[in-house]
C-alpha cells in the first residue's frame, strides 16, 4: 500500500483575497434583518445552506463603503458573494458541492447591477488524512466537534482520496469555514477568466501542502 503524503499542486485552499489591499467592496445588504431567522444573527444557518428566504436578497453596492464586487467577495452574512461568471464555473465543476441564492444587486443609483449570487459550501467531508498531515490539532471539548484544526501557525495537507472521491470542493467537520478544492477546480476557475497567478479577481488559492 502506497503511504500518503501532501503533494503540491493537489489541494488548495480556496478564501476571498484578503491580500488584494484597497478598501474591500463596498456591498451592503438593504434587506438582511427580513431574511434572519431568530435568534440566528446573521441568515446563514448553523448546519449551513439557506434557510427558508421570504424575499430575494437585496444588495446595494455603496462607493462610501468601498468598491464595486470582485469575483468573490466574504462577510455577507455567513456567506461568499459570487459573480454569476463564478457561480457558472462552481455550479457546472461541482454541482452537488454549493448552493446558490440569486440576489437583487443593484447601484448606488437603484439600477440594476451585474448578477451576484450569495454562495455556501455545503459539502462537508472528514477527508484529512491526520497521520500523513503536519498541522496543529487542538482537542478540546469547547469544539462541537471536539477538535478543531489549526492552521494559523500552517501546516502541510494530506487527504484521502477514498473519502474526496469525485469531489472538487469541501469542508472538513474540524477546519470551521476554510474551504478546500482540488486542482481541477482551480483551473477550470483561471481557465473561465476568472483570477490567476498575476490577478486574483477576489479568489486566493493556498497550496494545502504548504500553508
Amino acid at each position: 500500500m502506497t503511504q500518503n503524503s501532501p503533494k503540491r499542486g493537489e489541494f488548495f485552499l480556496l478564501r476571498p483575497d484578503a491580500t488584494r489591499g484597497g478598501r474591500g467592496h463596498g456591498v451592503v445588504f438593504a434587506n438582511e434583518d427580513a431574511l434572519l431567522t431568530p435568534p440566528r444573527m446573521i441568515i446563514r444557518p448553523r448546519e449551513g445552506g439557506f434557510p427558508p428566504l421570504m424575499e430575494k436578497p437585496l444588495l446595494i453596492h455603496n462607493p462610501k463603503e468601498g468598491d464595486p464586487p470582485e469575483d468573490l467577495e466574504g462577510g455577507m452574512s455567513g456567506y461568499w458573494l459570487v459573480s454569476e461568471r463564478l457561480q457558472r464555473v462552481l455550479a457546472a465543476v461541482d454541482p452537488d458541492g454549493f448552493a446558490f441564492r440569486e440576489c437583487d444587486y443593484r447601484l448606488a443609483d437603484g439600477s440594476a447591477g451585474s448578477l451576484y449570487y450569495l454562495c455556501d459550501v455545503v459539502r462537508v467531508l472528514d477527508a484529512l488524512d491526520e497521520h500523513a498531515s503536519k498541522l496543529f490539532i487542538d482537542l478540546s471539548d469547547e469544539f462541537p466537534a471536539g477538535k478543531f484544526y489549526d492552521l494559523t501557525g500552517g501546516g502541510s495537507l494530506a487527504f484521502r482520496k477514498d473519502v474526496v472521491g469525485q469531489a472538487h470542493a469541501f469542508k472538513t467537520p474540524y477546519s470551521g469555514r476554510l474551504v478546500f478544492c482540488d486542482r481541477l477546480m482551480r483551473d477550470a476557475i483561471w481557465d473561465a477568466g476568472i483570477g490567476g497567478p498575476a490577478q486574483s479577481r477576489g479568489l486566493w488559492f493556498e497550496d494545502a501542502a504548504d500553508c
